[in-house]
């Protein structure tokens, strides 16, 4: 059975400096120098957890690449049968957007895309996205965003599942996407959402698994059962710190191999 860690990140210098890093720091007791971490470290943390294959995202914001597509190639290149990537896009510049996903995004090595709204403080259904949908459904690949509260000192609001996700499902129903981070406090809009959208699939990343809401959890092991994807977010918490907790969800053996792996072959295509 494959293990899939569908949220990670190799952090650069930029991005430990971003000044919105330091509130995630204090929730996790780490330093800026702790994100420092490098490819062998990264594969060193998913082979004592057992993690066969993470998806390395790339970061693009207001201010500029945090982390470059290219960055994130060099990464898969010296690990390709370990990591994937998920591709980045500059809402502010749709039209290059479009042509960047394309360069990159061949369902191989760059399996999706990641654009963290919070970033941004633009909801998902603004119309600088819609290039961005437009050209993951025509390459055949799911979007990737974050959902529920933001854990840096910037608005939730982004990330509220109803109306502004429901309004891009509704408009792209081909569009597999998937919602990072759980999704609290908004657990009833995201089983409303995976009741209503086939299309629609969720991931753990940024929680433990002893951490998860028991409302999160009620809804992976009923509506939710298929749907709902293992990820970390390293380096801000650790594949073998997350998984620790498995055996309290009390996953039937179906329900686990597709929470840690077959869901997301299924999604990405891997």
């Amino acid at each position: 059975m494959t293990t899939v860690d569908v949220w990670g990140q190799i952090p650069t210098e930029r991005m430990a400096q971003a000044p919105w890093l330091a509130s995630l720091l204090r929730w996790t007791g780490k330093t800026a120098a702790d994100s420092a971490v490098s490819t062998d470290m990264t594969l060193k943390a998913m082979d004592t957890a057992g993690v066969d294959i993470m998806l390395l995202s790339a970061w693009h914001g207001p201010d500029g690449a945090l982390v470059s597509n290219e960055e994130v190639a060099a990464h898969i290149d010296a690990a390709p049968d370990r990591f994937r990537g998920l591709a980045a896009a500059d809402l502010s510049n749709p039209m290059q957007a479009v042509r960047d996903l394309r360069t990159w995004v061949d369902g191989k090595r760059f399996v999706g895309v990641r654009v963290v709204p919070w970033l941004w403080d633009l909801p998902p259904n603004d119309r600088r996205y819609y290039p961005v949908y437009t050209a993951c459904v025509d390459l055949g690949v799911p979007f990737c965003t974050q959902i529920g509260h933001t854990g840096p000192l910037l608005r939730s609001e982004t990330g509220r599942l109803i109306p502004y996700l429901e309004d891009v499902l509704l408009d792209f129903p081909e569009l597999k996407v998937v919602g990072g981070h759980v999704g609290f406090p908004w657990i009833d809009e995201l089983t409303s959402l995976a009741v209503k959208f086939p299309n629609f699939f969720v991931d753990t990343s940024a929680y433990v698994l002893h951490r998860l809401p028991r409302d999160f959890i009620d809804f992976m092991t009923g509506p939710g059962k298929g749907r709902v994807m293992f990820g970390t977010n390293w380096p801000m918490l650790s594949p073998e710190m997350c998984l620790k907790g498995l055996s309290h969800l009390n996953l039937e053996r179906t329900a686990q191999d597709d929470f840690l792996g077959r869901t997301a072959e299924k999604v990405f295509g891997l």
